[in-house]
């Protein structure tokens, strides 16, 4: 393209600004202009503000609602560096003609490597064993299990439980799995596919890996949950929606099953006081942070700054809608 054009970064992302400066610089030597704002902000004012003369957006995980982008008139791409864009508002960019592309792929190994860590939590009780060593009572020690020689369950076998699937591999587990595509690349792992509710009654641990669709919004539903085995336990750093969290509470404080490691909830923490799995047993919980690692940010803003630039060569990729 040979009109010069306006891109916007709007919040940081977590990376080191002199890596933003060193990734920008390309849409600057072809003359574009490059803004960044190293200071989030969730004030609809102020982003409405940043973005409003930005050809191209690029934001991360912040929210960036419908009335933002219903007052974008230039903006002809809404570039986010996250894999999910739920956070977008996607029907006023509908409305308006803004395409939006995102930034897949980017925390396939980070997300993995939690899934593994909450079920060693789970099974191992490593963060009840660092509380009870520092506790004047000492409480004893906790009896754990192994990984090894175990089922595990993967529910959905795209690029991240793949990743998962992979490293449960490597710990001796014995893999089965349930996706809407078989993957060859799953079945040359060991993986053996079989119904959705075989998975839930066959798997010693159960790991999610689905995007939020209306059909699989809910899909890990108390009539679900109850299929599993009592020694089982639940891994979720896919989406939180995908399951009844009220149910898995209930199954937890029931003993319904024998824990649950949880990574994402109906809403982003800080979670309300009342939430029941704050007060499930057996339940490890983490703050939506499978995706957050040094090298899964360094490389999610490479991905961003491609996916802008191949915009502005009129070469547009990753674009999602």
């Amino acid at each position: 393209m040979d009109v010069k054009m306006k891109i916007a970064l709007i919040e940081p992302l977590r990376v080191p600004e002199t890596l933003i400066e060193q990734l920008a610089q390309p849409i600057k030597d072809k003359g574009h202009e490059f803004v960044y704002y190293s200071e989030k902000t969730t004030d609809t004012n102020e982003l409405i503000e940043r973005s409003r003369d930005a050809d191209i957006v690029m934001i991360g995980n912040n929210p960036f609602p419908e009335e933002v982008v219903d007052a974008l008139d230039k903006t002809q791409l809404i570039n986010v560096a996250f894999t999910g864009v739920d956070h977008v508002g996607k029907k006023a960019a509908d409305r308006k003609g803004i395409s939006i592309a995102n930034a897949a792929g980017y925390s396939d190994q980070s997300v993995a490597e939690l899934v593994i860590g909450l079920t060693l939590d789970v099974y191992r009780a490593i963060s009840k064993g660092n509380e009870d060593v520092r506790s004047v009572d000492f409480p004893g020690m906790t009896q754990g299990r192994e990984i090894h020689g175990k089922t595990v369950g993967i529910i959905g076998t795209g690029n991240i439980g793949l990743k998962t699937a992979q490293l449960f591999k490597a710990f001796g587990a014995e893999l089965i799995g349930y996706s809407r595509t078989e993957k060859e690349e799953a079945k040359e792992l060991g993986l053996v596919y079989k119904s959705l509710n075989e998975v839930f009654k066959d798997s010693d641990i159960l790991s999610l890996h689905l995007p939020v669709t209306d059909e699989t919004k809910g899909l890990v539903s108390s009539e679900k949950l109850s299929l599993m085995k009592s020694s089982a336990i639940l891994i979720n750093c896919a989406r939180g929606p995908i399951v009844d969290n009220d149910a898995l509470a209930d199954l937890l404080n029931k003993d319904g099953i024998s824990g649950a490691g949880i990574d994402v909830f109906d809403m982003e923490p800080p979670l309300p006081q009342d939430y029941p799995l704050l007060k499930a047993k057996n339940a490890v919980l983490t703050p939506h942070v499978a995706y957050l690692t040094d090298e899964a940010m360094v490389q999610r803003a490479h991905i961003a700054f491609d996916n802008t630039l191949a915009f502005i060569e009129g070469n547009p990729k990753n674009i999602i809608r």
